[in-house]
């Protein structure tokens, strides 16, 4: 069961930051975004609101054939991909969603993760959330009803449900190998996916999946609502109305400076993964002991004043940026 995040925390960005995302869990804000106007006469409003806003652009569509039940994936050799994608100016594009819903025999169509700043720009000053940094700006997510394959997102995120209805199915990032992820660089939509999750109980090829099956916390939401997914949680996204709109925010909330994890887990690859077992566990003591920290500052024992380019101020990341910039270059 996903918990429902304490009121006080949707106040401001700060205290929903310690108060919710520290804890590195999903909550649930039942009706957080219900304030929205464009909410207010249903899906009518929301699709006014986005024409309203509409910079002219062009949006790129999945279009899925009624064979796939529209849960967009790879082929059956994960070659390819059972949808097609096409380009069309939004206008198009929207009314094609609109005049297809609930159609059975009409191809699934789905358009992802369109930016206010390039396709409805403005639109950002009606879908305001008081807990959401104002630095975090709106994606807007159409399309029939589908199944997005469970993916993880290295951003904190915030999803609000505009028009129809999402089912979230959520997995926690220490479930990454029973979810048998796919490809890193062969992807739907940029990040990799689990390709147990929907599969039928006992299937042979994700055994060690059926463990965590029922541990997942699934969670429905109706417009107005809002869910925190904390980053690298894994999440299924199922849009179960004919014409489903979903507004979201990505941020990183612990960010420090320009650096990303997941560009020292991609060094990581190459420089650590095929080493030799001995080696890798080497160099996993050190990992804990300089950056997971289990048993707290690895210089605790010293005074802060000796503590280095290990003080945590800005202007020993910045040298210590600089150091990773040089070994890079060979120098």
């Amino acid at each position: 069961m996903i918990d429902a995040a304490p009121p006080p925390a949707l106040a401001d960005p700060e205290a929903f930051r310690r108060d919710v995302m520290v804890a590195g869990r999903p909550v649930v804000a039942r009706g957080a975004a219900r304030h929205w106007p464009m909410l207010a006469g249903g899906r009518d409003t929301v699709v006014e609101a986005l024409l309203a806003f509409d910079a002219g652009r062009t949006a790129e569509m999945f279009v899925g054939p009624p064979a796939i039940g529209a849960r967009y994936h790879y082929d059956e050799a994960l070659a390819g991909f059972n949808f097609t994608r096409t380009t069309l100016p939004f206008r198009e594009a929207l009314a094609r969603v609109l005049d297809t819903a609930g159609q059975p025999d009409s191809p699934s169509l789905y358009m992802g993760s369109l930016t206010s700043e390039n396709c409805f720009p403005g639109i950002e000053t009606v879908v305001r959330l008081p807990f959401v940094p104002a630095t975090a700006r709106p994606r807007i997510w159409i399309g029939h009803a589908s199944t997005v394959a469970c993916h993880y997102d290295t951003m904190d995120n915030v999803a609000c449900v505009a028009a129809g209805r999402r089912r979230f199915t959520l997995f926690p990032p220490e479930a990454i190998a029973d979810l048998y992820v796919g490809p890193i660089d062969h992807t739907m939509a940029g990040q990799p996916v689990g390709l147990a999750v929907g599969s039928a109980p006992g299937d042979a090829r994700f055994p060690r999946f059926d463990r965590i099956r029922d541990r997942a916390l699934v969670v429905e939401l109706e417009p107005g609502d809002a869910l925190y997914v904390p980053k690298l949680w894994w999440h299924q996204v199922e849009a179960i109305g004919e014409v489903n709109v979903l507004v979201n925010f990505w941020w990183d909330g612990f960010a420090d400076g320009p650096d990303q994890p997941y560009t020292a887990m991609m060094l990581a690859l190459i420089a650590i993964a095929e080493r030799p077992a001995a080696e890798r566990a080497a160099w996993r003591a050190w990992f804990d002991h300089y950056v997971f920290r289990p048993e707290g500052h690895p210089l605790a024992f010293l005074p802060p004043a000796r503590h280095g380019i290990l003080d945590g101020q800005p202007e020993s990341r910045g040298r210590i940026r600089a150091l990773v910039m040089r070994l890079l270059r060979g120098g």
